[in-house]
C-alpha cells in the first residue's frame, strides 16, 4: 500500500491530508448526530405545547428550561422573548441551533470538489513527467515512462476515492440539517398558533 501511495507522486501528500480532514469531520459529525438524537425530549416539547394551550406561557417556558433538546431550546427562547418579538426570537434561536448542525458540512463540500481536482493535477504532472522522458530520448526505458503514467492514474484514483467516500456522509449530514430545520419550523409554527389561540381565548373572557 505504501508503494502504491509513493507511486502517486508529491500530490499524494495533500490528498492524504484531505482524507484525514474528511475523516475527522465525519467522525465528529457522527458523534454530534448521535448525541443530539439521545438528547431528544418529546416530553418537554409536549409540555411546552400543553402549557401554552392552557394559556400559561410562563409554565411552558419552565417546562423546557432544563431540556437539552434543540427543539425545546428554540421554543423556550422564543417564549422568553415573546414580549419583544416572538417571531424574531424564534428565528434567532433556530438559526443558532441550525448553525450547530451545519458545522463541518462546508468542509466536506470543499473536499468533495477539491479531491478530484488534486487527483487531476497529479494526472497532469504524471503525464508531463512521462512525456518529458520521451523528449529526453529515453525511449530505451519504457519502465520509466509507464511509471509516470502509473503516477497519474494512482493520484486520480485516490482523489476520486476520497470524493466518493466523502459524498455519502455529506449527503447524510445535509439530510440531518434539513430534518432539524423542518422539525424546528413545524414546532415553532405550532407554538405560535397556540399562543394566538390562547390570546384570543383570553380576550374573549369577561
Amino acid at each position: 500500500m505504501m508503494q502504491i501511495f509513493l507511486k502517486g507522486g508529491p500530490v499524494m501528500w495533500p490528498l492524504l491530508l484531505t482524507s484525514l480532514v474528511a475523516l475527522t469531520v465525519v467522525f465528529e459529525r457522527i458523534f454530534f448526530t448521535l448525541r443530539e438524537r439521545s438528547r431528544r425530549d418529546s416530553v418537554a416539547v409536549a409540555g411546552i405545547f400543553a402549557e401554552t394551550e392552557r394559556g400559561n406561557p410562563a409554565a411552558a417556558q419552565a417546562a423546557g428550561a432544563r431540556s437539552r433538546d434543540y427543539v425545546a431550546r428554540v421554543l423556550t427562547y422564543a417564549l422568553a422573548h415573546r414580549d419583544v418579538s416572538f417571531s424574531n426570537a424564534l428565528l434567532q434561536a433556530a438559526a443558532r441551533e441550525l448553525q450547530r448542525f451545519n458545522r463541518g458540512i462546508s468542509i466536506l463540500d470543499t473536499i468533495v470538489t477539491l479531491a478530484p481536482l488534486l487527483g487531476l493535477f497529479g494526472t497532469v504532472t504524471g503525464m508531463i513527467h512521462a512525456f518529458g522522458l520521451l523528449g529526453a530520448s529515453e525511449l530505451g526505458a519504457p519502465t520509466a515512462i509507464t511509471g509516470g503514467i502509473a503516477e497519474a492514474l494512482v493520484a486520480t484514483a485516490f482523489g476520486l476515492l476520497i470524493a466518493m467516500v466523502s459524498l455519502l456522509p455529506f449527503n447524510f449530514l445535509n439530510t440531518q440539517l434539513e430534518q432539524a430545520r423542518q422539525e424546528i419550523e413545524t414546532a415553532g409554527a405550532h407554538l405560535e398558533m397556540l399562543l394566538l389561540r390562547a390570546g384570543k381565548a383570553a380576550a374573549l373572557q369577561p
